[in-house]
């Protein structure tokens, strides 16, 4: 077994409501950024995992968000990068 570092954004889903982002948005409109078209403002999260290879590790990483790590109902997920550390 090796450790693989998974990096995974968690966003909320297009058409979801994101007061947050919407704020953050509006600030930087208000601050001369008028370039921002929409703004999501989500979740980064770090594993550390131990498997066989970085397949396995990216695949247990998906099984994570799909359980707990994610609502599937408001929230998309990607998984940005596995590394071995």
């Amino acid at each position: 077994m090796s450790r693989f570092r998974v990096s995974i954004h968690i966003v909320p889903r297009r058409g979801i409501l994101d007061p947050q982002g919407k704020a953050v948005t509006d600030a930087l409109h208000s601050l001369g950024f008028s370039a921002v078209a929409d703004t999501r403002i989500g979740r980064h999260v770090v594993l550390d995992v131990a498997a066989p290879n970085a397949a396995a590790a990216d695949t247990a990483a998906r099984e994570m968000c799909d359980k707990l790590l994610a609502n599937p109902v408001t929230e998309d997920y990607e998984i940005a990068k596995v590394e071995g550390v």
